[in-house]
């Protein structure tokens, strides 16, 4: 950023500090996220809770629906990307032959690709 870029951007959040929480939140956020952080999930929604910006506060309450899975997902080293990625690649194949063919040739096409 320029110099006259960051006055401005001074001056914006001299009078609403409200954009710096929210980007202090989501780099919180993140920071669980690649530090594999997942217990102290519970502090951060706290925290955003306690800051009362609309769009976040939603979205740390909805992560409360699923609790268990979140911190797992932040927490955990595995991941099932390889497994998802499969099936998209055998569903895509069973679009493309739709109505052309039984299992067999679908069969054969996944095992031969």
């Amino acid at each position: 950023m320029t110099e006259e870029e960051r006055a401005a951007l001074k001056d914006v959040l001299a009078r609403c500090p409200e954009p710096d929480a929210a980007a202090e939140h989501v780099h919180d956020f993140g920071e669980l996220r690649a530090g594999r952080l997942g217990a102290m999930l519970p502090a951060w929604i706290d925290a955003v809770d306690a800051s009362q910006l609309p769009g976040l506060t939603g979205f740390a309450l909805h992560l409360l629906r699923g609790f268990d899975a979140v911190t797992a997902g932040l927490t955990l080293d595995w991941s099932s990307g390889s497994i998802e990625g499969a099936v998209s690649r055998i569903k895509k194949i069973k679009r493309q032959l739709y109505g052309r063919a039984g299992f067999e040739l679908l069969r054969k096409t996944i095992l031969l690709q």
